[in-house]
């Protein structure tokens, strides 16, 4: 689904300091997610942006729009128009009463690369805009108004620039910062090794940054796997870099594989790591979301399959109660379950990667320990599980959402203590 993408017409730009409405990530995506057809919605908005009547707002809902039909590549394009001349939006979670003023700091990029804090948010009262922080435009001075700040673009390539322009003025910003930007550059995958590897209590694969040269030397046998890391031997877990959702991932059991995985892809970096085998004594796998608020950890989901490479959608959770029933009693027994028996682990985690929010994807070996697949401040948190199914669910994504929301009250509230 490729579509031609017009120009924004500068006339459309609107001032520096002003914030555009847009109806923002978590409306239009639990509109996809209820089955509501987008369609009509993108070609009313197209329409606009041929004809030179599109406001930013909805020029990025537009961009969002694109993506979630699945045509990255003109969502971006679409982007990339519409923040070159407006960089400031307003999202629909702010209340009609004045309550905390929070500024959320991004990076162009594709919409799985920034923190989706508009779930987070939904309810809390408090009025949310985003700035999007761009290479080649100096930060607003002053910048808009707010309360507390949170950095949301992640440690991926397209995000590198807009950390580093956050980070050089980071020790000067007047208001608390959440998530430095320092502190998210930890996160790709070959550096979180790095920062967990040697914890009691928890295992983690070395991961490596390959080019595709490399993996093809591999292939040829012109250079070993130990070369690369060294306790890398087949089987191997290969992704592209910078890849999200699983896609292009793949478990690769010998030479052979690795040169017809090459042969089907296009990218020239990818990272690599052994494959642990992670399944319970059924054979399934469990693959579980940690969200880490303010050092706390909470249950997000678990996942169970019968494949090892899972991710919540593909383990079709919402068609088996036997699986729904042991996510529910995960969820519910967390505290004196699940995080009393990595207890260890999970602190060391919290107090290592040291970010104010940020979620582990994470799994038990069959010693005990806790695997860790990742860790990320921008993978996704929400409430979009339809509650017949997922009667339990509601209830512990609000208390995540009330953990955060209460996260931003402190900060703001021990920043105007030390004020006065």
């Amino acid at each position: 689904m490729r579509r031609e993408v017009a120009s924004v017409p500068k006339a459309q730009a609107v001032a520096a300091g002003s914030a555009a409405d847009r109806l923002g990530v978590a409306r239009l995506a639990r509109m996809s997610a209820s089955g509501a057809d987008l369609h009509p919605l993108w070609r009313t908005l197209i329409a606009k942006l041929i004809g030179g009547t599109i406001a930013p707002g909805e020029g990025l809902d537009l961009s969002l729009i694109a993506q979630l039909l699945g045509d990255k590549n003109t969502g971006l394009a679409i982007q990339h128009e519409i923040l070159a001349s407006h960089q400031l939006f307003r999202s629909p979670c702010a209340s009609k009463m004045r309550g905390l003023r929070v500024l959320a700091l991004a990076a162009a990029t594709d919409m799985g690369g920034n923190t989706p804090i508009e779930f987070l948010l939904e309810g809390s009262g408090f009025e949310l805009t985003t700035l999007y922080v761009m290479p080649d435009f100096d930060l607003p001075a002053p910048l808009p108004d707010h309360d507390v700040a949170i950095v949301i673009a992640s440690d991926s390539e397209d995000c590198r620039d807009a950390l580093q322009k956050i980070d050089q003025v980071a020790a000067r910003w007047p208001r608390p910062l959440l998530n430095a930007p320092h502190l998210v550059r930890h996160l790709d995958r070959d550096k979180l090794y790095r920062l967990l590897d040697g914890m009691t209590g928890l295992e983690i694969p070395e991961t490596a940054a390959v080019s595709r040269t490399q993996l093809s030397d591999i292939s040829r046998s012109a250079l070993a796997l130990c070369d690369v890391a060294a306790d890398l031997a087949f089987p191997v877990i290969v992704r592209p870099r910078g890849s999200h959702a699983g896609a292009g991932l793949a478990k690769l059991d010998d030479r052979a594989a690795l040169a017809r995985y090459l042969a089907d892809r296009q990218e020239q970096d990818f990272f690599i790591s052994r494959f642990v085998d992670y399944s319970g004594a059924d054979g399934l796998f469990r693959k579980y979301r940690i969200v880490f608020v303010d050092g706390r950890p909470y249950p997000c989901h678990m996942a169970i399959a019968d494949r090892w490479d899972i991710w919540y959608l593909n383990a079709a959770m919402s068609q088996s109660a036997s699986k729904r029933l042991e996510e529910e009693t995960f969820m519910r027994s967390f505290d004196i379950g699940f995080a009393c028996r990595h207890a260890t682990a999970l602190s060391g985690i919290a107090a290592r990667v040291g970010l104010d929010y940020f979620i582990v994807d994470c799994a038990e070996t069959k010693n005990g320990s806790l695997l860790v697949f990742e860790a990320d401040n921008t993978a996704i948190v929400h409430d979009m599980d339809p509650p017949d199914i997922f009667p339990y669910k509601p209830p512990q994504m609000r208390s995540i959402f009330g953990a955060f929301a209460a996260m931003i009250q402190r900060r703001s509230r021990e920043n105007q203590e030390c004020a006065a």
